[in-house]
């Protein structure tokens, strides 16, 4: 019985969080989409710049990439059952060809609240193609690709996975995120 009445607390959650994300306004009053835009995009170079800053090798990695996706502030809270969610931008060829959404709900242990930025690289044109083409239902990190959260190690350079079609960095004010998760995590384009 317990445990059916804690899926029951974590699916009504799932859909309140759900739709606070998925109709949120995304303009507060008298800004435009354009001042959104601006806004996002400080961010996403303010927090690609410190991504290269303190992490050796990513500057290289994401010139590799097809495309990177950048959430300059995830907000995450809650009390036993939390959730997640910011914007950002996508960025192709070092240019942002739309805006993005990311939102999760997680069950566990959890009080409080904190923000970190979440960075990823989509290394295969098939995975950005996949985010890309996802515009109605769309994706989620772990059911729709497979996501390597990288780290740097005890040498200094970057552990996780070489072969990932996507690379994610998750960081804090202090540096990089070593036990995030971000497999459930859905993204969805922002529809101005």
């Amino acid at each position: 019985m317990q445990r059916r009445n804690m899926l029951t607390a974590a699916v009504f959650a799932a859909m309140a969080f759900a739709s606070l994300g998925g109709c949120a306004n995304y303009r507060d009053q008298g800004e435009t989409a354009a001042d959104v835009q601006k806004t996002i995009d400080g961010g996403v170079d303010s927090t690609l710049a410190a991504l290269y800053t303190k992490v050796p090798g990513s500057r290289e990695l994401a010139g590799k990439a097809r495309g990177v996706l950048v959430f300059p502030d995830v907000f995450q809270g809650g009390a036993v059952i939390g959730g997640e969610y910011g914007r950002g931008a996508l960025r192709v060829g070092g240019r942002t060809v739309g805006y993005y959404k990311t939102s999760s709900v997680s069950l566990g242990l959890q009080l409080g609240a904190q923000s970190k930025a979440l960075v990823m690289m989509f290394m295969t044109q098939d995975a950005l193609d996949r985010l890309t083409n996802s515009v109605d239902k769309g994706w989620t990190a772990g059911a729709d690709g497979s996501v390597a959260l990288l780290h740097v190690g005890s040498n200094g350079t970057l552990e996780g996975s070489d072969t990932a079609a996507v690379n994610a960095f998750a960081m804090t004010n202090e540096g990089l995120m070593v036990a995030a998760n971000i497999d459930g995590t859905k993204i969805t384009k922002i529809q101005w």
